[in-house]
């Protein structure tokens, strides 16, 4: 059995009565506080293809082009947080097929062949602001204009061949459009 000298019991009492003494300063020394984290989630993007890319009528072996500056120009478009960045990718078709899918014309897409106008504006014939004849296999990154609205305007030209049958043709061409955090 341990007994407590008086040497003991006076550096036990010196020890307490430091503590008691100092303790509470350093816990005087401290504070606490509060702060916050907040965001604002952006308008939530809306893409259409209100125009058609029109080739309408077309001759045997006769290639025809569209413009991207014409009324028969494809047009995009998109709806979103106004001068939000956005990317843009465009999937497009290397062929037309009629509806039963028997028969194929070749459409092709330059690196010219496509327009952003970040003003608002729905008339590929007068264009505004913007990226102007552009790649559509890799449009840049571009924003939506200052009234939430930006508009791709699409041109393209069709091969058909001496040979190619008679009646309606169509693809899809898909945009996909992403907020880019600029």
């Amino acid at each position: 059995m341990k007994t407590i000298t008086r040497m003991n019991l006076t550096a036990l009492l010196m020890v307490t009565i430091i503590a008691v003494l100092v303790g509470p300063s350093a816990v005087l020394a401290q504070d606490v506080a509060n702060g916050s984290a907040t965001a604002t989630v952006q308008a939530a993007l809306v893409i259409t293809a209100p125009g058609t890319l029109v080739f309408g009528t077309v001759y045997q072996g006769v290639p025809k082009s569209i413009a991207n500056n014409v009324a028969d120009a494809g047009r995009f478009l998109i709806t979103g947080q106004g001068l939000a960045g956005i990317a843009c990718y465009m999937q497009m078709p290397d062929y037309l097929s009629t509806a039963t899918g028997d028969d194929r014309m070749v459409v092709a897409f330059s690196s010219t062949d496509a327009s952003i106008d970040s003003t608002g504006n729905t008339d590929p014939t007068a264009f505004v602001t913007g990226w102007q004849n552009v790649d559509p296999h890799n449009l840049p990154d571009a924003d939506i204009g200052g009234l939430g609205t930006t508009n791709i305007f699409l041109g393209g030209r069709v091969v058909p061949t001496v040979d190619q049958a008679a009646g309606a043709y169509s693809a899809d061409i898909i945009l996909t459009v992403a907020y880019n955090g600029t």
